[in-house]
Protein backbone atom coordinates (compact mmCIF):
# COMPACT_ATOMS: atom_id res chain seq x y z
CA UNK A 1 0.00 0.00 0.00
CA UNK A 2 1.40 3.68 -1.41
CA UNK A 3 1.02 6.29 1.18
CA UNK A 4 -0.86 9.66 0.39
CA UNK A 5 2.73 11.55 0.10
CA UNK A 6 3.71 8.79 -2.95
CA UNK A 7 1.00 9.56 -4.63
CA UNK A 8 0.39 11.32 -7.75
CA UNK A 9 -2.81 13.35 -7.81
CA UNK A 10 -4.75 14.58 -10.35
CA UNK A 11 -4.74 18.00 -8.74
CA UNK A 12 -1.32 19.16 -7.66
CA UNK A 13 0.28 22.24 -6.52
CA UNK A 14 4.26 22.92 -4.96
CA UNK A 15 4.22 23.69 -1.17
CA UNK A 16 3.83 27.49 -1.81
CA UNK A 17 1.36 27.54 -3.80
CA UNK A 18 -0.89 25.27 -1.15
CA UNK A 19 -0.04 27.97 0.94
CA UNK A 20 -1.48 31.13 -1.27
CA UNK A 21 -4.18 28.98 -1.77
CA UNK A 22 -5.53 27.99 1.31
CA UNK A 23 -5.97 29.60 4.45
CA UNK A 24 -3.93 29.13 7.36
CA UNK A 25 -6.45 26.44 8.76
CA UNK A 26 -6.84 25.39 5.82
CA UNK A 27 -3.46 24.72 5.18
CA UNK A 28 -3.00 23.04 8.78
CA UNK A 29 -5.24 20.07 7.87
CA UNK A 30 -5.59 19.68 4.39
CA UNK A 31 -1.57 19.37 3.26
CA UNK A 32 -0.32 19.13 7.01
CA UNK A 33 -2.78 16.08 8.48
CA UNK A 34 -3.85 18.36 11.46
CA UNK A 35 -7.79 18.40 13.03
CA UNK A 36 -9.67 21.42 14.08
CA UNK A 37 -10.72 21.62 17.45
CA UNK A 38 -14.39 19.91 17.98
CA UNK A 39 -17.69 22.12 17.86
CA UNK A 40 -15.50 24.78 15.80
CA UNK A 41 -16.46 25.15 12.20
CA UNK A 42 -20.13 26.16 11.20
CA UNK A 43 -20.93 23.17 8.66
CA UNK A 44 -20.83 20.63 11.77
CA UNK A 45 -24.44 22.36 12.09
CA UNK A 46 -25.46 22.79 8.18
CA UNK A 47 -28.38 20.84 7.49
CA UNK A 48 -29.64 22.14 4.22
CA UNK A 49 -29.71 19.76 1.14
CA UNK A 50 -26.55 20.55 -1.06
CA UNK A 51 -22.79 19.74 -1.74
CA UNK A 52 -19.84 19.35 0.30
CA UNK A 53 -16.61 20.19 -1.71
CA UNK A 54 -12.77 20.01 -1.23
CA UNK A 55 -11.73 23.22 0.08
CA UNK A 56 -8.21 22.44 -1.60
CA UNK A 57 -9.41 21.51 -5.21
CA UNK A 58 -13.32 21.93 -5.61
CA UNK A 59 -13.70 17.64 -6.15
CA UNK A 60 -17.38 17.15 -4.34
CA UNK A 61 -16.95 14.68 -1.42
CA UNK A 62 -20.36 14.61 0.15
CA UNK A 63 -23.88 15.01 -0.61
CA UNK A 64 -25.92 17.14 2.41
CA UNK A 65 -28.55 13.62 2.21
CA UNK A 66 -25.53 11.66 3.55
CA UNK A 67 -24.98 13.94 6.81
CA UNK A 68 -25.83 13.07 10.12
CA UNK A 69 -25.40 13.91 13.88
CA UNK A 70 -22.59 12.07 15.34
CA UNK A 71 -22.31 14.20 18.49
CA UNK A 72 -18.61 14.12 17.94
CA UNK A 73 -18.14 17.75 16.90
CA UNK A 74 -17.03 17.14 13.40
CA UNK A 75 -19.55 17.04 10.24
CA UNK A 76 -20.28 13.11 10.03
CA UNK A 77 -21.35 11.38 6.71
CA UNK A 78 -22.39 7.86 5.94
CA UNK A 79 -21.51 7.80 2.54
CA UNK A 80 -19.06 9.74 0.16
CA UNK A 81 -20.13 10.71 -3.44
CA UNK A 82 -18.72 7.69 -5.65
CA UNK A 83 -14.86 7.19 -6.46
CA UNK A 84 -14.36 11.26 -4.35
CA UNK A 85 -12.28 10.04 -1.27
CA UNK A 86 -9.39 7.25 -0.32
CA UNK A 87 -8.15 5.92 2.49
CA UNK A 88 -5.23 4.98 3.77
CA UNK A 89 -3.82 3.55 7.35
CA UNK A 90 -2.88 6.23 9.73
CA UNK A 91 -0.86 4.92 12.83
CA UNK A 92 0.01 8.58 14.34
CA UNK A 93 -1.00 9.41 18.06
CA UNK A 94 -0.43 6.07 18.99
CA UNK A 95 -3.39 4.35 17.16
CA UNK A 96 -4.76 2.44 14.00
CA UNK A 97 -7.29 4.95 11.87
CA UNK A 98 -8.21 4.82 8.45
CA UNK A 99 -7.54 8.39 6.96
CA UNK A 100 -10.03 10.12 4.65
CA UNK A 101 -7.92 12.00 1.90
CA UNK A 102 -9.22 13.63 -1.23
CA UNK A 103 -9.19 11.50 -4.19
CA UNK A 104 -8.19 14.84 -6.53
CA UNK A 105 -5.47 16.34 -4.47
CA UNK A 106 -4.57 14.07 -1.65
CA UNK A 107 -5.89 16.51 1.00
CA UNK A 108 -6.38 15.14 4.47
CA UNK A 109 -9.95 15.13 5.25
CA UNK A 110 -10.66 13.23 9.11
CA UNK A 111 -11.34 9.61 9.17
CA UNK A 112 -13.57 6.98 8.82
CA UNK A 113 -15.10 4.66 11.30
CA UNK A 114 -17.01 1.68 11.92
CA UNK A 115 -19.63 2.91 13.87
CA UNK A 116 -22.14 4.95 11.54
CA UNK A 117 -25.79 4.40 10.57
CA UNK A 118 -27.24 1.99 7.52
CA UNK A 119 -26.96 1.86 5.05
CA UNK A 120 -22.99 1.43 5.15
CA UNK A 121 -23.03 1.74 8.76
CA UNK A 122 -19.29 3.88 8.70
CA UNK A 123 -18.51 7.20 9.79
CA UNK A 124 -17.16 9.78 7.70
CA UNK A 125 -15.88 11.84 10.51
CA UNK A 126 -14.72 15.16 8.21
CA UNK A 127 -12.75 18.42 9.36
CA UNK A 128 -15.25 21.04 8.32
CA UNK A 129 -12.19 23.35 7.60
CA UNK A 130 -11.08 20.81 4.96
CA UNK A 131 -14.66 21.27 3.31
CA UNK A 132 -17.16 24.06 1.53
CA UNK A 133 -20.65 23.69 1.05
CA UNK A 134 -22.90 24.87 -1.72
CA UNK A 135 -26.46 24.75 -0.66
CA UNK A 136 -28.71 23.01 -3.51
Amino acid sequence: MSSVAETVFPVSHSDEEWRRRLTPEQYAVLRGHGTEQPGSCALNHEKRAGQFSCAGCGQVLFIGGTKFESGTGWPSFNTPVEGAVGTTLDRSHGMIRMEVHCNSCGGHLGHVFQDGPPPSGLRYCINGVAMVFAPA
